[in-house]
């Protein structure tokens, strides 16, 4: 893999960094893609700043993914600033280790103030306006700090879990590699998102015997009309379009992605053909009820979370009525995208082959709503449930009621406070490699501005109205 250089930047050493005692300019606390991103912009800008990420850089694709793990948008969506992707195989989908490289490869490039190995575990703000963050190394100051750290903090599963028996293991996806993995037996997954279809692929292909709760996620098709639909829904600007846009935004942000997957060249990820092929389906699981005992260690399997579990016992998985909905609505959704890669084929007459709609090859015959574990022979649960948010490091009234960040574009009503790689940010982009670099290049361009203000003033205030809305909205 190779990259553009840009002589804007350049190779440079990468500088010495202390942190305890010292003060800097801006702090950006976290080292991915979004915090990478907003460092090459603010060395663009000339100013001095600290990133500091917890692990090493790739921590949370090297140590959070499976071994099948890759991406879902194509290679030349990878467009980290100055440095896109310039490989043999833009229209392929980087592997997990590929990906943990571009981003090694992206630090050598130009050489960020970066401390690795260092968790930031308090960030307050003094009377005085600045802010002070305490670290695993000491504390330091600094006059901006940006919030990069991302969504995914902590692993959620639900309580319902610690009604299994001790003998099912169990373990969030966060955790599962492989099938090897797990003990053999029938595996139940819960939730389709993009991580619990991709799993359940991984496992059904390795041939264990899949039980799947599905949920309410979308899907999206791989190909159509002859491009991937990544491809067509990056021409029609919906990676471009701002959250400001949509009249109920807040919902906007709080939306599953689209179910695909980019293995083995890229396809569909049809639960429908895997029912057919020998998988379990059901609807959400919105229960477990068993016989409790006194709480016992649970199951030993490698990797897996003990969660709990109880002694074994008469055991029932309680599911919703709701598969053929939840089936019937994904492949409403998939469908609808093709309409309107249609509509824009059509508007601006574009040469694409036609091609035939998805038609539904297997149908739930009835409603499964109770399974006994132990008759499926299922040994092994993986939770696909997602990550709740964890700000409590943060001692600044920034959040909603729901802990939220409280934001406009990453700029919070405390002056000189900033978040970036969130989920809908700005565009459905934002915290991708896709878009994640324009955000950050907003970001930067506003605390270059604060920056300039508090040199006039004496004092750093923040960007006032006058000056962030005189910034670029696109």
């Amino acid at each position: 893999m190779s990259a553009t250089v840009s002589p804007a930047v350049g190779p440079a050493p990468r500088p010495a960094v202390r942190l305890a005692g010292a003060h800097y300019p801006v702090a950006v606390v976290g080292g991915g893609q979004a915090g990478l991103s907003l460092s090459y912009h603010l060395r663009r800008h000339g100013i001095d700043h600290v990133v500091v990420e917890a692990h090493q850089v790739g921590h949370e694709w090297r140590e959070r993914r499976w071994d099948s793990f890759c991406l879902v948008t194509p290679n030349w969506q990878c467009r980290l600033p100055g440095f896109p992707y310039q490989g043999d195989d833009p229209d392929g989908f980087m592997v997990r280790d590929e990906i943990v490289r571009y981003l090694q490869d992206y630090v050598a490039f130009f050489r960020p103030p970066l401390v690795e190995g260092v968790t930031v575990t308090g960030l307050r703000r003094a009377p005085g306006g600045r802010f002070e963050l305490t670290t695993t190394e000491g504390e330091f100051t600094a006059d901006q700090v940006v919030v990069a750290t991302g969504p995914y903090h902590t692993p959620s599963v639900p309580r319902m879990a610690e009604r299994l028996p001790a003998g099912i293991g169990q373990i969030h996806s966060s955790r599962y590699r492989n099938a090897d993995q797990l003990p053999e037996g029938a595996v139940l997954v819960v939730g389709t998102g993009q991580s619990g279809c991709q799993i359940a692929e991984d496992l059904h292909l390795a041939g264990r015997q899949v039980h799947l709760a599905v949920g309410s996620a979308p899907r999206v098709a791989r190909f159509y009309r002859g491009r991937d639909c990544v491809a067509w829904l990056d021409e029609m600007g919906h990676y471009a379009k701002g959250i400001d846009s949509f009249d109920d935004a807040a919902a906007v942000r709080m939306r599953v992605n689209h179910y695909v997957t980019g293995r083995d060249g890229g396809r569909d990820i049809d639960l429908r053909a895997f029912a057919r092929d020998g998988m379990r389906l059901y609807g959400r699981l919105t229960g477990i009820t068993s016989a409790l005992g006194p709480t016992t260690p649970g199951a030993t399997t490698p990797g897996a979370t003990t969660l709990g579990a109880t002694t074994p016992g008469p055991t029932t998985l309680e599911f919703a009525d709701d598969l053929k909905v939840n089936l019937d609505r994904a492949d409403a959704v998939a469908e609808s995208i093709k309409d309107a890669i249609d509509a824009h084929i059509s508007a601006h007459g574009i040469q694409a082959p036609r091609e035939a709609r998805y038609v539904p090859v297997w149908e739930p015959s009835e409603h499964l709503a109770e399974l006994d574990p132990a008759e499926a022979g299922i040994t092994s649960v993986v939770w696909s449930t997602g990550f709740t948010r964890d700000h409590r490091w943060i001692e600044i009234p920034a959040f909603d009621g729901r802990g939220y960040p409280m934001h406009r574009r990453g700029a919070t009503s405390t002056p000189g406070l900033y978040f970036l790689g969130l989920p809908w940010q700005y565009s459905w982009g934002s915290g991708r490699f896709e878009a994640v670099g324009r955000d950050a290049g907003f970001l930067a361009d506003h605390i270059d501005a604060s920056r300039r203000l508090a040199d006039v003033c004496g004092a750093l205030t923040g960007a006032p109205d006058s000056v962030a809305s005189a910034l670029p909205l696109g």
